[in-house]
């Protein structure tokens, strides 16, 4: 039993329009919740600050949340007039390097909160007076109002990697994750059989485009570890010369090494021989039993080479997480098909870190690996390419400009992505040398 094809914006089964309209109603609350956690934590001249040229200042993403949410709800979805056309071009992503965002005439940042609000609140009465079976493809089983959560959501996310880049005392508190009670006993790697598989999705009513159509897959069998590469097997490939010796790395990547002086993971540093570790404005000792974290693609496949391994490819990390031999299908989720809950992942930014290597037996997939889903993206080897049959919705400027070599696949999620904007087809993409990013990795070998 697989995934069947149906159209984009189409859900598998009969559609409940209210159960719909209330699950967009709570992402987007749910959302907007954690978007004034980030941007209400710190005072206006943080918000309008540029902490990182790698990212563009809060109040941008503030505003941008806000104008994305009014082009496709209230212009795309009710057809109504624009609020502030004005403003359109300083919020587009594609018009603006976020280098140059704090030079534009950016909506300070009660004008960016009011400006929010206001979209938000009739953004609520379309959503309450849409249909969401049958009809456009936009609106079908609800799509442009959880397009809107998941971009939401995503934005929430590259803002906490700005609250992780700022300096200054810690403003953001959170529990430690649980705890991996039986870490020791986990076997280094499980098998993954060869054979076919259903890769991707066209049955998840609020899946993305690049995460479409279904299609099958035939996978040769491989190894993979059990958990994602721990801290303290990442410091046995530093104490081992791991970033002295050429042979371990790519070209690209050696270049990175030697242009940036790197001996280590992003806000790594070593005070009297012990490795420590900045983390949301506190410095703590780098816990060894934690997925790595802040890893570049090419730091993680120089880590595989001196392994004697590689990193899987897409297929096999998604068969890994989805396939089930004993049904032939592939679920949602590594668990099953039921949404992530906190004893089955660590997503939603409901702590501040990865838990340790080997947390959440209850959310480990059919090959039993654990933690596909959360604590740490997880670079594959594969380069950012469409599926056979792939087609641009709603907007080319999604996936399909960035669709090419120069950017490597990452999936899984981390404890910065919410669950709306987290499946076990969700495809994430970046350069390969990009370190600010929640990543880690997890290593693979022929069977």
């Amino acid at each position: 039993m697989t995934d069947s094809p149906t159209p984009i914006g189409s859900a598998p089964h009969e559609v409940d329009a209210e159960a719909l309209r209330r699950r967009a109603l709570a992402a987007l609350l749910t959302a907007r919740e954690r978007t004034a956690l980030l941007t209400d934590s710190v005072d206006d001249d943080e918000l309008t600050a540029q902490h990182s040229p790698l990212m563009s200042p809060l109040v941008w993403d503030l505003a941008h949340i806000g104008n994305q949410e009014e082009l496709w709800l209230l212009r795309g979805v009710a057809g109504r007039e624009a609020l502030r056309p004005e403003i359109d071009g300083l919020y587009d992503a594609f018009e603006h390097p976020r280098a140059a965002r704090p030079s534009l005439p950016l909506l300070p940042p009660a004008e960016a909160r009011a400006y929010a609000a206001e979209v938000r609140g009739r953004a609520l009465d379309v959503l309450d007076g849409t249909a969401l079976e049958g009809g456009r493809p936009l609106v079908r089983s609800g799509f442009a109002f959880g397009m809107i959560a998941q971009h939401e959501q995503q934005h929430d996310e590259t803002m906490l990697i700005t609250h992780q880049l700022r300096s200054g005392p810690a403003v953001l508190t959170a529990p430690v994750p649980p705890a991996a009670s039986d870490a020791a006993d986990l076997p280094a790697e499980v098998l993954v059989p060869g054979g076919p598989f259903t890769m991707g999705t066209s049955t998840e009513p609020w899946a993305l485009d690049n995460e479409r159509p279904a299609h099958v897959r035939d996978v040769p069998g491989f190894l993979i570890d059990t958990t994602p590469v721990t801290c303290g097997a990442y410091q046995e490939f530093i104490e081992d010369g791991g970033y002295t010796e050429q042979r371990w790395w790519a070209p690209e990547g050696w270049a990175m090494v030697r242009e940036n002086e790197l001996t280590a993971p992003l806000f790594w540093h070593q005070d009297a021989g012990q490795w420590l570790r900045r983390r949301f404005g506190i410095t703590e000792v780098v816990p060894a039993g934690e997925p790595v974290l802040h890893v570049s693609w090419c730091e993680a496949d120089a880590f595989a080479r001196w392994a004697g391994r590689r990193l899987p490819t897409e297929a096999e990390w998604e068969k890994a997480a989805r396939h089930d031999p004993a049904s032939g299908r592939s679920r949602r989720y590594p668990w099953g098909d039921e949404d992530p809950a906190p004893e089955l992942a660590n997503l939603g930014q409901r702590h501040l870190r990865p838990a340790p290597a080997g947390a959440y037996p209850r959310g480990g997939s059919p090959c039993g690996a654990r933690q596909l889903i959360g604590d740490v993206w997880e670079w594959t080897s594969s380069d950012f390419l469409p599926y056979p049959g792939f087609s641009a919705f709603p907007y080319r400027e999604y996936s399909e400009v960035f669709f090419g070599p120069a950017h490597k696949v990452l999936r899984g999620g981390s404890f910065a992505v919410d669950p709306v904007v987290c499946r076990g087809t969700f495809r994430n993409w970046d350069l390969p040398v990009r370190r600010q990013i929640f990543s880690g990795f997890r290593t693979a070998r022929d069977a």
